[in-house]
């Protein structure tokens, strides 16, 4: 769309465990543009920087970020609003890294919170007041970072190990368990602590996300989806356990995100 621009900004290499990315969109196309965001389970932080953006909650509730919100783990799809001149600047966190940072503070499934109210303190609307007078991203994102290194605490070495572990293929439970000689269950409750998930609930969305890869590779080179393929390749059971984590994340069957794809925004490219 013409006057709307988007782009990622890669976190410098000593922040990799820290932030994934950080993403800049402005809206200056004379019209109101609504996008869908996937689910990626990270937490993000959303600045606004010009006329308030907005996203649309689990209830279908319209909430405007005026300055500052922190939302996440984002395990489902969500509608977010650019109305026009909207601009805005998001921090995305990896892995335990927002609980790093604001330590145990809970965030509720599609709750939006201003960071100030984790830290009992009113320095990120000093943040926001500074961000809005820089004249680049670029710039915008160093002096994030430099804001951020004094609040950082150092890595869990449990969350570490279970960050290094490849979640795509095997749960790390069974195994960082017994290599630091601790019960299941405690690793588990590790896990959901400094992550804000299970285990089980990442190794679901990791599967989820490859069949959606599958598809939009296939679809940027036309070529026709084999569904009991994509079934295969993803280690689905079947076809209706497919349509169910396709509901189940961005509440559309896998034939109607093929349909309306170009809509949605993948926060993982």
């Amino acid at each position: 769309m013409k006057g709307y621009n988007s782009y990622r900004i890669s976190a410098p290499t000593e922040f990799k465990d820290i932030f994934s990315h950080f993403y800049y969109a402005e809206n200056r196309s004379g019209e109101t543009v609504e996008k869908t965001l996937l689910p990626s389970y990270q937490t993000i932080m959303i600045f606004s920087l010009s006329t308030p953006a907005s996203f649309i909650s689990k209830n279908k509730e319209e909430i405007k970020v005026e300055k500052c919100i922190v939302l996440g783990p984002i395990k489902h799809a969500f509608n977010y609003i650019l109305p026009e001149d909207a601009e805005i600047l998001v921090c995305n966190f990896k892995d335990d890294a927002f609980f790093r940072f604001f330590g145990n503070a809970a965030l509720a499934d599609d709750l939006a919170m201003h960071p100030d109210e984790l830290l009992n303190q009113n320095c990120f609307t000093t943040l926001w007041s500074e961000l809005k007078n820089i004249d680049s991203n670029e710039n915008r994102v160093q002096a994030m970072l430099d804001f951020c290194q004094p609040y950082l605490r150092d890595r869990n070495s449990i969350a570490e190990q279970i960050a290094a572990f490849d979640r795509t293929s095997f749960s790390p439970i069974k195994e960082i368990s017994k290599k630091n000689k601790l019960s299941e269950r405690s690793l588990q409750t590790n896990h959901k602590k400094h992550f804000g998930y299970t285990s089980k609930e990442i190794y679901r969305y990791h599967r989820f996300l490859k069949a959606i890869q599958i598809i939009q590779n296939n679809s940027c080179q036309n070529i026709k989806i084999d569904w009991f393929d994509v079934i295969n390749q993803c280690g689905y059971y079947d076809q209706s356990q497919l349509i169910k984590d396709f509901k189940h994340y961005i509440h559309l069957s896998p034939s109607k995100y093929l349909k309306f794809q170009e809509s949605i925004c993948d926060p993982k490219n």
